[in-house]
C-alpha cells in the first residue's frame, strides 16, 4: 500500500518535496521571499517611540519655542508676501530639525528589519505589469481565499491586543490622567507626551511578539508554496545537468571523434606493439624533435584489432611483446613519452624495426 501511495504521488504530481536551491534562487530573483510586513511595521514603530523616549524633552522645548515665536514674534510682523515667506521657511526649518532624526531612525530601522529577514535583494520583477493580476475571477478567489481569512484574523487579533495593551497602560495611569486638570499647560503636555510614548512602546513590544509569530507563519506558508513534485525535481535536473540519454549520446560521439583522431595517427607510427590479441600500442620516435618515443595511439580488443589492421594497410611493423604492450597501455597516456624504465625494451624493438626498413 505504501509503495502504491508513493507511485500515485509521483504520477499525480503532488508537491511533497522541499524546494531545491535552484528553485529557491529563481523565486528569490522574482522577489518571492519569506517575509513578514508586520515585523517592519513593529520595528519602525518601536524605534520611533524609543527615540522619543530619550529625546522627548528636547523635542518638547523645540515645539514650545515654535509656539513662543509664533505668538511673540510672528504675530507682530507686518503681513506681506516677504514676511509670510520668511516665517514659513523659518518654521519649516525648525520642523525639519524636529522630525528629521525620527524620520532617519525609522528609515534605518525599516531597512535593517527588511535586511534581517531577506538579506540584500534588489529586483524589479514585482513592479512589472501583469495582465493576470487584473483578472476579476482570480481577484475574487484571492479575496475569499484561506490566506485572506488568515490575514483578516491576524488584523482582528492585532487590534484586540494593541487595544488591550494601551487600555491597560491608561488604566494603570488613571490617577495621573485625572490630575491633568490641576496641572499647568507645560506639565500637562509633558505628562501626555510621556503617557503616549509609554503606550507606544508597550504596543510596539506586543506587535513585535505577534510579528515574530507571523514571520514563522509566513515562512511556513512560503516553504509550502514553493514545494516541488518529484517530476519537477526530475525536470529541473534535466535542465541543469542535461538529459542522461542526450549526455550519453554526446559522450559516445566524443569517444567516436577521439577514436577517429587516434586512428588517423596510426599510419604515422614507427611500430605497433601488441599483446597479440587484446592490447595494441602505437609508438613514434623522431630523434630531431623528441627526447623519447611517444605513444600516439593505444587500444584494447576491438580497437586493438582495428589498429593492427590499419598498421597492416600502411605497412607499419607490428611487434608482439605481451608484458611491454600491457605495461605501456596501463602506464602511458596518448601523447606522452614513454618512461625511462621502458627505454631499453623499446630501443631494441625500434632497432629491429629500423633494420627491417634498412634505416641503419
Amino acid at each position: 500500500m505504501n509503495l502504491l501511495k508513493i507511485d500515485l504521488q509521483f504520477f499525480s504530481g503532488e508537491k511533497t518535496e522541499k524546494a531545491t536551491p535552484r528553485k529557491r534562487q529563481e523565486v528569490r530573483e522574482k522577489g518571492q521571499v519569506a517575509k513578514s510586513a508586520d515585523i517592519n511595521a513593529a520595528v519602525v514603530m518601536f524605534i520611533g517611540f524609543f527615540v522619543l523616549l530619550f529625546s522627548g524633552q528636547l523635542y518638547q522645548e523645540k515645539v514650545l519655542r515654535i509656539f513662543r515665536q509664533s505668538f511673540q514674534e510672528y504675530m507682530l510682523l507686518d503681513l506681506s508676501v516677504d514676511t509670510v515667506h520668511a516665517v514659513f521657511l523659518d518654521i519649516l526649518k525648525q520642523v525639519v530639525f524636529i522630525v528629521g532624526p525620527i524620520f532617519l531612525a525609522v528609515i534605518a530601522a525599516g531597512l535593517v528589519a527588511n535586511f534581517i529577514q531577506v538579506g540584500f535583494l534588489f529586483t524589479t520583477e514585482p513592479l512589472k505589469m501583469k495582465l493576470s493580476k487584473l483578472d476579476p475571477i482570480q481577484g475574487f478567489k484571492r479575496l475569499f481565499s484561506l490566506r485572506a481569512i488568515v490575514e483578516l484574523l491576524k488584523s482582528i487579533l492585532k487590534i484586540i491586543i494593541v487595544g488591550l495593551v494601551t487600555f491597560s497602560v491608561l488604566w494603570m495611569q488613571i490617577d495621573e490622567i485625572l490630575l491633568l486638570t490641576y496641572k499647568s499647560l507645560r506639565a500637562s503636555l509633558s505628562s501626555i507626551g510621556g503617557l503616549t510614548v509609554k503606550m507606544g512602546l508597550y504596543a510596539s513590544a506586543a506587535l513585535l511578539f505577534l510579528a515574530f509569530l507571523d514571520y514563522l507563519y509566513q515562512r511556513f506558508d512560503f516553504e509550502k508554496s514553493i514545494r516541488m513534485s518529484k517530476q519537477d525535481i526530475k525536470d529541473e535536473y534535466k535542465k541543469t545537468e542535461g538529459d542522461p540519454l542526450i549526455k550519453s549520446k554526446i559522450k559516445q560521439k566524443q569517444r567516436e571523434m577521439a577514436m577517429r583522431r587516434m586512428m588517423q595517427e596510426v599510419p604515422k607510427a614507427d611500430v605497433v606493439i601488441t599483446n597479440p590479441t587484446h592490447y595494441a600500442v602505437a609508438l613514434k620516435y623522431d630523434e630531431q624533435k623528441m627526447d623519447a618515443p611517444v605513444v600516439i595511439a593505444k587500444g584494447v580488443d576491438y580497437v586493438a584489432l582495428k589498429m593492427k589492421e590499419m598498421a597492416k594497410e600502411h605497412d607499419i611493423v607490428t611487434v608482439e611483446n605481451r608484458p611491454l604492450a600491457r605495461a605501456l597501455y596501463a602506464q602511458v597516456e596518448i601523447g606522452d613519452a614513454i618512461p625511462e624504465e621502458f627505454f631499453k625494451a623499446v630501443a631494441e624493438i625500434l632497432a629491429y624495426v629500423y633494420r627491417l626498413k634498412n634505416k641503419i
